[in-house]
Order: C-alpha cells, then structure tokens, then sequence
C-alpha cells in the first residue's frame, strides 16, 4: 500500500473503517462493512477518505459505485474525494477521480442503467420522467376514467392514490397490507385500486413514461434476471452506500442483488437517525444488514463527535438509550464543559414564541448570528404562533418546508413544454401544456393527444390541427416554437430560451404576479446552463430538484442574517451552535397520530435524538403546558393540556436543566411577588369615546 500519512487526522475507528479489506493491489478482498456513524461523528469525511483510498490504491474509479441520497451529496463527495487524493497524486488526482462517473442517487444511477440496457428490459430508450405532481394526475385521469371521481362514499384523491401505490411498491408488500398499516381508511376500496394501479402501469407503459418508482423497480426486476443482474453488477468492484438507514426494502433488495456475496460493499448510516418511513424507509435495513452474509458484515462505530457538547451528547444518549432494538453507542465529545440542554416550561405557545424571540435576540448580542440559531418542530404547523412573534419583533427567518421551486405552475408549464417535445407520447406533459393555450378546453386537448399517438410523430400531428377559434391567435406561435424545439436548430439550453420567449406573453393572462414567476424562469434559464443536454437537464432536475428558489439563487432574503425554522426532517444533516425545540411535549413529540404501533413509537424517538443532535453549544426544549387545537371533529377547538414528551422520562432528569418562563418577579427580600391584577386598557380607550 501507498503511504497512508494523509489518513493521521482521522481517528482510530475512521481509520479502521477508510482502510478495511484495502491491500494496496487493487484488487477486491474486503467483505461486506458496515459503518454505524453516529450524529456528527464525521461520516460524510470518512466515506470520502475511503473513496480515494481505494483510488490511491489502485482500485479503477470508472468501477466504483457510490450512492447517496442527492446529487449536490454526491458532488460534494467527488470533490472532497478528489482533495484527498491530490495529498497523494498531486496533480493526477484530478484525472483519476474525474473517472468516478458512478456517483450519485439511486434513482439518478437507476436512470443511466435503464437507458444503457432499456432494450434489453422492453423499453424505448427516450422514456421520460414523471415527477410526482405529473404521476398524480395521471392517476387521476385514470381515476375519472373509471368512474371513481363519482362515487357516494368518499374516494381517496390523486395525492393518496399515488402515495398507496409508492408505499406498496417501495416496501414491496402487498396493497392490502399498506393499506391495513398506513391508510386504513382506504380498506374497502382494495379492489378499486387494484384496478386503478393496473390501469395505472399501463398508461405508463402506454406513453413510454416512468416514475420515480418504477426507476427502482425496473433496476430490482434486472437485478432478479441471473443474466442482467450478472452484467450490471460486473461493471462495479466496489459499492459503497452513505445514509443506509434512508433506504426502503426496495433499495436493500437492490444491493443485495448487485452485491450477494458483500465482497466490496460498504453501507454507511446510523440507526438512530432512520426517520423517514413516511417514504416506506425501514430501519430493519441496517439493523439487519449484517445477517445476511455469511460471514457477517463487518461492523464500526464511530462514536466521537465533532459537533456538540458532552452535556448535550450525554443528553441525547440518554433519550436514545430506551430504544428497544439498536446498535449500542455511547457518542462521546472532546468538549467537556458546557450547559446541560434546558427544559422550559411555558404556560402556552405565546409564551414559547415569546421566550424563544427574547432568547434568539439575546444570543444575537451575544455574537451568535442568526443563521447559527435554529427552530426545530415535528409538524410544519406548529410554528405558526411564533412566525407571528418573530415578524412582529422584525426578527427575518427562513423557514424550510414550504413550496418547492418546480412544484410552481409556471415552472412545470415550462418544463412540460420541453418533456411534451421530447417525448410527445406523454400525454400527462402534452396536455398540461395544449391546455396554457386560449379556447383549448380539455376534449380538444385530448383528441389532439390523440391524433399524436395515432402519428406516431410530433409535428405532423400538430400541423394538420384546425385550433378552435379563440386559440387561432396563440396556435401558430405555439406550432412554430415546437417546430425549431424539434430541429434542435437552437441547442442547448437556447431551446429553453425559445420556450420562455413563448410562454412569458402568457403569464399576464395566466398569473397575477407575472414579475416574480418571470424572475423564477430566468432562474430556471441559469440552472439548465449546467447541464449539456435537454435530456439530461429534464432527467436530473426532475430527479433531484431545488428545495425552492433561494436554493439556486442565494439567501431569499436582502437581510444578510436571518433564523432557520424547520421541520425536524428537514433538518436532519444539519448543525447550529444554538437549536430550540418546540412543543417537546406529548401529541407533539410523539406526535399523536405517530403511537399506533411500537414502531412508529420508535421512529418518534429518534426524531427528538435527531432534534437534539443538530445543537452544538445550546439546546433547550420547550414545554408548552398547554396549546390550542383546531377542528377537532368531536370537540371543536379547544385548548388541551400536555404533558413532558414521555421521551424524557424521571430518571434522566438529571441530565437536563430546568428553567421557567416567564421569569417570576421578586421583592425587596428576594420573595416571589404575586401576579398583578389584569388591567383592561381597552375598556378605558372605548369609554373615551362614550
């Protein structure tokens, strides 16, 4: 082996975990590893590590395959990659870790696969991609085909249809029993949506489109083929996956396919942080990793954190430690000293939002920003008493969670444009977008769509079209656009330039706030300049797509500071030197429709652990004593009153700080005073005018 001295600054068991079964020939020794990376433990930095140790090593980057969750996860991966391999290879790291070309999401690397074998598996190789607002309404065109948008009892919609039919698919379990477990409303409709999700596949399959499912399905159905499965799994000596516990049954089915024997295969993730089954992710997956090699997979904690102090870890450990099944850790920090994480009790949430906005200011003056400081919530509702606060206060904030950047209509309209070109048998694409022109009702949308798949061509179909006369005005500019879209004559992205120069005219007409959703197409005009092709940009951008439009054009506000607000799950991977936690108090965190079963009790757990683990220097958790509910369907809205999250049991009390809010006053000898009387100013500002 190479001289490893640009590994020294990694512990003892990062170490351990970047240099198993790596002799230095470049051959695959090493047997299946499993890396338990607990919270801020240095995983992301490890993975990397051992990527370009194996590359130093000799192992060929074109035959490496490394998964992760996004594709900026997977390009910041290559790029530290390619850093630590230059302490080695100086110049030639660059050259060698360009050739790591198998870097990204599942889905993503799930695409190339069925392009480069779609003949092989039955399908025409320029299938488009639906995203999942398009997969819902082509569900729901099926759905009102077949009389079920119609019915005397309540039906499920596009949006439950679709996430039965992706829970079924994902967890590979039989619809009956998803709908048992996650949607047992839905039970006396099995039958119906059997037939919808027939109908369903068949359209797909119909008009040469997938899902984001079926990119994995199709990859798992080549994986059960001895011959394909061979081929595919042949192009790879090492595999190497980061976040394992996000992964579902599907993904893991995957994996053991590619990898049977787990020569060259590393999984890296931690237990404790899987807590997104609400995508069908099953923490069975790392928990049951290791069985199912013979030997075993090899298995390293790395229990050092790098992130938060030791009262907070020893806090955290504490919460995690009543897990019922887990893989035992103790994560342990080299900050020794600081505050145990706080518990405030508050009378009701505008006392929290009030405690938290004169804390968030405190610490401002204190020298920590704004963008160091972080509200973390389990339900994106629950923070609505103190977005209130904090505006009223002129405190900014960003709160993540909302719209996402192509879920906008004028967006999708654009891209529907370019997907509808591209692959004019998408009926879900070519209808969205015949339907942008005046006069063009859904019949006659449909009956051109129709004429399309009869062609079997684009443009013959649409220049023998007699638009109705309110479109006859718009018709010719539409023909003419997709006539240059389909001689390519503009290029890339220039054929994004001639679809927004056709449809800017129409958003006066379409939107009333034209200015800013033409400011988002620009947007989208310098994100397509990235890619270096319509296909790819269309396959990537739907695959893994901007969380909103600050997420490729900067901070969304003109203050340079600004508080996070965020969803626990949406805070997962990240870190603030100060966090609070809302409404840590039970129905809350557990949330109430999150105790139906022992495992999801489990998954509540390790979203508070997650919540805990995102602080570095302050946490406190606050304890509303009561909070008011709304449309309840029994008692109407009420105020209801909570109790400490049963996470936090008795006899780890010790571990926390207790504090109140807010603060009693005292007198001169140092007594709590009593509370004074209300006074009703509004009734002396009313009298004024008798």
């Amino acid at each position: 082996m190479l001289p490893a001295a640009y590994l020294d600054r990694l512990n003892p068991q990062q170490r351990r975990a970047v240099e198993h079964g790596i002799t230095g020939t470049g051959e695959v020794v090493g047997g299946p590893l499993l890396v338990i990376a607990g919270a801020g433990s240095g995983k992301t930095d490890t993975l990397a590590h051992r990527v370009a140790h194996l590359i130093v090593n000799r192992a060929d980057p074109r035959r490496i395959l490394l998964l992760t969750f996004s594709r900026r996860a997977a390009a910041e991966m290559a790029r530290r990659v390619e850093r630590i391999a230059a302490k080695v290879l100086g110049p030639d790291a660059r050259a060698l870790t360009e050739g790591l070309t198998w870097a990204g999401t599942f889905h993503g690397i799930g695409a190339r696969l069925l392009r480069d074998h779609a003949l092989e598996i039955g399908l025409d190789p320029t299938f488009t991609i639906h995203d999942r607002e398009d997969s819902a309404d082509l569900i729901n065109l099926i759905r009102h085909e077949l009389g079920f948008s119609k019915t005397e009892k309540r039906f499920p919609t596009k949006g439950t249809l679709l996430a039965i039919y992706s829970r079924a698919v994902n967890a590979e379990q039989k619809l009956e029993e998803v709908i048992g477990r996650a949607f047992p409303w839905c039970a006396g409709w099995s039958g119906e949506l059997k037939a919808i999700f027939s109908a369903y596949v068949e359209a797909k399959q119909r008009q040469n489109v997938l899902d984001y499912d079926d990119l994995l399905l199709y990859w798992a159905q080549m994986m059960g083929e001895p011959a394909l499965a061979g081929e595919v799994s042949g192009r790879f000596d090492h595999v190497l996956i980061d976040e394992y516990q996000d992964t579902n049954r599907l993904q893991s089915s995957i994996l053991l396919g590619l990898k049977p024997d787990g020569r060259g295969l590393t999984v890296v993730g931690d237990d404790a942080q899987s807590i997104y089954s609400f995508r069908a992710a099953t923490v069975r997956n790392i928990l049951d990793f290791p069985g199912h090699f013979t030997p075993r997979a090899d298995t390293i904690m790395l229990e050092q954190n790098y992130r938060s102090t030791q009262p907070i870890l020893a806090a955290a450990n504490a919460v995690i430690d009543f897990a019922s099944e887990r893989y035992a850790k103790n994560l342990w920090s080299e900050r020794a000293t600081g505050e145990r994480p706080v518990l405030v009790s508050v009378r009701d949430e505008i006392d929290q939002a009030n405690f938290i906005a004169t804390r968030v200011l405190e610490n401002r003056e204190d020298g920590i920003a704004l963008k160091q400081q972080a509200v973390l919530f389990r339900a994106a509702h629950h923070s609505g008493p103190l977005e209130v606060e904090l505006t009223r206060r002129n405190i900014p904030f960003v709160k993540f969670g909302g719209l996402k950047f192509l879920d906008s209509a004028h967006v999708k309209d654009v891209l529907g444009v370019l997907r509808f070109v591209e692959n004019p048998r998408d009926r879900v694409a070519g209808f969205r977008v015949l339907r942008l022109l005046s006069g063009l009702g859904p019949a006659t949308a449909g009956r051109i769509l129709d004429s399309v798949d009869a062609a079997g061509t684009l443009l013959p179909a649409l220049e023998a079209v007699t638009p109705p006369a309110r479109a006859e005005q718009e018709w010719p500019a539409f023909l003419a656009m997709a006539r240059e879209l389909k001689a390519n004559s503009a290029g890339w992205p220039g054929e994004l330039d001639l679809v927004r120069a056709w449809y800017e005219p129409l958003l006066e007409r379409l939107h009333e706030d034209a200015g800013s959703r033409q400011a988002d197409l620009v947007q989208l005009a310098q994100i397509a300049a990235s890619y270096p092709s319509r296909a790819r940009f269309l396959t990537e951008l739907t695959l893994d797509p901007p969380d909103a439009t600050s997420a490729e054009a900067g901070p969304p506000h003109r203050d340079e500071d600004y508080l996070i607000l965020s969803t626990i799950h949406s805070a997962k991977g990240q870190e603030w030197k100060s966090v609070f936690v809302l409404n840590a108090v039970d129905g809350c965190i557990p949330s109430d429709l999150g105790t139906g079963t022992r495992e999801e009790i489990e998954e509540e757990r390790r979203l508070l652990y997650v919540a805990m683990t995102r602080a570095k220097d302050s946490l406190h958790l606050m304890l509303p004593q009561r909070f008011f509910t709304h449309g309840q369907a029994a008692r109407g809205d009420r105020h209801v009153y909570a109790a400490r999250t049963r996470f936090i049991p008795p006899t780890i009390l010790g571990r926390f700080a207790m504090a109140s809010w807010p603060p009693a006053t005292a007198d001169a000898a140092g007594r709590p005073s009593e509370p004074r009387a209300a006074v009703d100013i509004g009734a002396r500002m009313r009298a004024m005018w008798k």
